[in-house]
């Protein structure tokens, strides 16, 4: 991350974050509709319940790396881009948990001492 002395690093433009970061479920759900394919029959062609799968498309349960090679396989979506957003969702998240942060500050402030 670029450092400019009295300048906030979130406010740099290639260091910008979401607001709100964006689960790989609400692209996949967009995807589904736009499909007309019900969850219910993609979620038994894929061989999940259809519970797990209406989580996922609901933000509520991440896009594992088997979830995603099954959505590549249902539907021709890359699995790896599915992958990376969850990542980066994750961390955006937890970014955003200001107990995480208090945390991360006090782990750099012992390792600044090193």
């Amino acid at each position: 991350m670029i450092q400019i002395k009295g300048v906030d690093p979130r406010m740099i433009a290639n260091n910008l974050t979401p607001y709100k970061p964006t689960h790989p479920g609400e692209l996949l759900k967009d995807e589904i509709e736009y499909r007309g394919i019900s969850q219910r029959k993609l979620a038994a062609q894929m061989g999940v319940a259809y519970s797990v799968l209406n989580e996922v498309l609901n933000c509520k349960r991440p896009v594992t790396t088997e979830y995603a090679l099954l959505f590549e396989a249902a539907l021709g979506v890359d699995a790896e881009p599915l992958i990376g957003m969850q990542t980066d969702y994750n961390i955006q998240t937890i970014k955003q948990n200001k107990s995480w942060s208090e945390r991360l500050a006090n782990v750099r402030k012992v390792a600044a001492v090193l």
